[in-house]
């Protein structure tokens, strides 16, 4: 199992798994270091990403701006997200609509980053159960690393 990264006190800490780092080597310079806000909250990817395709270039944009919102501190609710209690404290889901399709962005809010859990299309009325124990598991080891290191 890949090792997670963990964000406290503006960086980095422990190791970052192969599928964050190449994420984080691919991102935008201009995104963190010339719109970011200090006070912004950073995002810490741990699964899923959002681009296109197979998102559509609207639903790209949507996703980008509510997770800019979150980001700035922006509390969102229905239809634009809604807790997920289940998953967590402080876990929610992002709804995108997409040309028929329907996105999915788990994340929860931390004091110091907005983590993304998972990111998937939405095929049923209910979260499968998999996708629930398997979001459950990485916050108990991004906690986990997040509190060792």
């Amino acid at each position: 199992m890949p090792l997670l990264g963990c964000y406290r006190a503006g960086k980095f800490r422990t190791q970052i798994s192969y599928e964050s780092k190449i994420r984080l080597d691919n991102m935008s310079e201009m995104t963190y270091n010339e719109i970011m806000n200090t006070q912004d909250k950073p995002i810490v990817w741990l699964r899923g990403e959002v681009k296109t395709p197979p998102f559509s270039k609207t639903a790209r944009l949507e996703a980008g701006y509510l997770l800019r919102a979150l980001q700035k501190g922006e509390m969102l609710s229905l239809p634009h997200s809604r807790p997920m209690p289940n998953i967590g404290v402080r876990c929610h889901e992002l709804r995108i609509n997409d040309r028929g399709r329907t996105w999915r962005i788990i994340y929860r809010i931390d004091e110091d980053a907005i983590v993304i859990l998972d990111v998937f299309e939405k095929k049923s009325p209910q979260t499968p159960i998999r996708l629930v124990q398997a979001c459950q598991q990485r916050i108990k080891e991004y906690d986990s690393l997040c509190r060792g290191s």
